[in-house]
Parts: C-alpha cells; sequence; structure tokens
C-alpha cells in the first residue's frame, strides 16, 4: 500500500504551481502529488509535464478538457488514489492560500491520532485568515455557522477544502453518489463522513490569501453553497449510512 497522496486541482495557475509541487516535495515527510488540470489556457498543464520528467514516481498529472468544476476534479482523484491503493488522500489548493507545511498535521492526526477525516479548520481556534477582505471572512464565517446549524454537525469550518482522507473514509462513501462541484462540495463529503460515522477532527491553521493568480470564488458557487445545503440534509433522511 502506498502512504501519501496530494490532489491538487488547477485551472490557470501557471505562477503557483511549480513553486507548489516543489514546496510538497520539500516535506520531511513524503507525499505524492496528483495535479488535475481542467485544461488551463495559461498553460499549466505543460509545466507539470515538464516536472514529470524528473518526478515521474511521485509526481501525477490529469489533464481534463474544459472547466468541470473542483468536486468533479476530486471525485476523479479520490477514484485513483483508491486504484493505486493510498492509505491517506490529501486535499490541498494550488495557490498556496493552504500552508503545505500543515501537510504533516493533517498526516499525524490521521495517520497517529486517530482521525478519519482530519480538517484544516479556520475556525476551530477563532477566526485564523490572513489578507482576506472583510466582506468575504463574513461571508464564510456565517456560512459555517449556517451550515452547522442546518445540519447539526460539530464542525466549526465545514467549507474548509484543506483535508487529509483516510482510504477507509472515501471506501464507504459512495463516491458516485455526491453531486455538488463548488464549496457545497466540501460540506457534503463532511457532512456524508459524519452520517457514516467517521471520527472528524479539526486541526487549527492560518489560511492566508493568494499572492499570485486569481480566484474562483463566483456567486454561482455561493448559491449552490446556500441552496445545496438544505437539499442535502433533506435528501440524508431517506438514505442509509451503514458500514
Amino acid at each position: 500500500m502506498k502512504e501519501n497522496l496530494v490532489i491538487i486541482p488547477t485551472y490557470n495557475e501557471k505562477e503557483n504551481v511549480e513553486k507548489i509541487i516543489s514546496t510538497v516535495f520539500s516535506l520531511n515527510t513524503k507525499f505524492d502529488v496528483l495535479i488535475i488540470d481542467d485544461g488551463s489556457p495559461d498553460g499549466t498543464g505543460a509545466i507539470v509535464k515538464e516536472l514529470l520528467i524528473n518526478n515521474n514516481d511521485k509526481l501525477h498529472l490529469i489533464e481534463r478538457e474544459g472547466k468541470l468544476g473542483l468536486g468533479t476534479a476530486y471525485i476523479r482523484g479520490f477514484k485513483w488514489a483508491l486504484e493505486k491503493n493510498y492509505k491517506y488522500i490529501y486535499e490541498m489548493d494550488a495557490d498556496f492560500s493552504h500552508n503545505p507545511n500543515d501537510l504533516e498535521k493533517l498526516n499525524k492526526a490521521c495517520a497517529l491520532n486517530g482521525a478519519d477525516l482530519a480538517i484544516g479548520s479556520r475556525y476551530v481556534s477563532g477566526v485564523n485568515v490572513v489578507d482576506w477582505p472583510m466582506s468575504r471572512v463574513l461571508l464564510s464565517y456565517f456560512a459555517s455557522i449556517y451550515v452547522r446549524i442546518i445540519t447539526r454537525m460539530k464542525i466549526h469550518d465545514p467549507t474548509a477544502g484543506f483535508k487529509c482522507y483516510t482510504k477507509q473514509v472515501l471506501e464507504t462513501i459512495e463516491l458516485d453518489r455526491i453531486k455538488f462541484k463548488g464549496y457545497a462540495f466540501q460540506i457534503e463529503m463532511k457532512f456524508t463522513a459524519w452520517k457514516y460515522g467517521f471520527n472528524l477532527v479539526e486541526i487549527p491553521i492560518t489560511f492566508t490569501d493568494r499572492k499570485e493568480g486569481s480566484s474562483k470564488m463566483s456567486g454561482g458557487i455561493v448559491n449552490e453553497a446556500v441552496w445545496g445545503v438544505i437539499k442535502m440534509k433533506i435528501g440524508s433522511i431517506f438514505r442509509k449510512y451503514k458500514r
């Protein structure tokens, strides 16, 4: 069984992709990296292909045609990770808003401390966000409260996208039934794992807004999260969660 795989979806991340890969590879803990590029017109995929030449044992690339959504990228990556028999599978952004050094905290939570899903949390110990405009902080923070009220999950940062899953979680939760693509995807994955009775643990991190490239946030993503949570909660009433 292979140990650690970090899945990083990309779309127009030419300023960041090489740096994020090299930083992950520099950590004391060994992590393999899977880049899933949605046909970036800025040449992100071509940069990764160049890096494959000297890193083909630990760097991997899936190229998709067009911008197909964050959720579908991760689902594709999760299935690939399960096929390759990785024990711990991570989600991380390409833009350094997630500090690669914190991968080792997530690894420790799952590998040593018994977490099934370790969540890099911005809100479990206050509000740990750097360089976001106040409007964005408030939107994210109150969205988290909204999700807790609707779902009853005791998770302070349900929209967090920096996570470590054990293989068992991804094998159990029926990935083809995960429907959302944006921030609602992050909520749905946590909610489903929680409903199956897995141990979800929040690890404090500091989230720093990207320095290079542009944000992929859109009104449609927010709208999906608002209405998607209610739809997801209602749907869960009619679903059995057994493992």
